[in-house]
């Protein structure tokens, strides 16, 4: 039977009996995008490796705890252990540090201008949502960037379903007034 067809959870009650391979396996599944999430929720990429260290010590040393029988997806409280790390490291932040909260957007077009205007607008919506409430942000982030839905973002939130959709609604919103308001100020400096 080939790792695929190992579910999540079978390697977390493998890795519960000391199994480092299914560990192995288990990181190299959530690695990747987890790291992206916590490199998007923080922007740093220091931060955002340190947080997945931890995040990967908790799956081992909480391993042997794991309950088949719970209604919680590995994916969904894997998500949530990222995100409560990734709020510890934003509360231990001074006030006035201001770090990128996106990796800049790749562009297909590869002319200058293309990745002036796509730089541009990068910059931009780091700017709005480092200026969001961190729980709007978590939530554009988890169902825009990661890809996750109303359902599962809510879960790893520990929130609602309504709450959650309350957020992205909130979100949306803020995320335009701000970039509206970027838009009137330039508009100004030029006119």
């Amino acid at each position: 039977m080939g790792t695929d067809a190992i579910t999540d959870e079978e390697l977390m009650l493998r890795i519960g009996d000391g199994d480092q391979t299914a560990y192995g396996i288990l990181v190299d599944r959530h690695l990747s995008l987890n790291l992206g999430y916590a490199t998007k929720l923080l922007g740093n990429d220091a931060e955002a490796e340190e947080v997945m260290q931890e995040a990967f010590i908790r799956v081992w040393k909480h391993a042997n705890r794991w309950d088949p029988e719970r209604k919680t997806r590995f994916t969904t409280w894997f998500y949530r252990v990222v995100t409560n790390l990734c709020y510890d490291v934003g509360r231990k932040r001074k006030p006035q540090e201001k770090v990128e909260i996106l990796e800049t957007i790749a562009s297909d077009e590869t002319s200058a201008e293309n990745v002036i205007a796509v730089d541009q607008r990068s910059k931009q919506v780091k700017k709005a949502l480092d200026e969001l409430p961190q729980r709007q942000m978590t939530a554009i982030i988890l169902c825009y960037f990661q890809g996750l839905s109303n359902r599962e973002a809510a879960k790893v939130m520990n929130v609602s379903l309504n709450a959650l959709e309350s957020y992205l609604v909130r979100g949306r919103r803020n995320l335009a007034d701000i970039l509206r308001e970027e838009k009137d100020s330039l508009l100004k400096e030029i006119g």
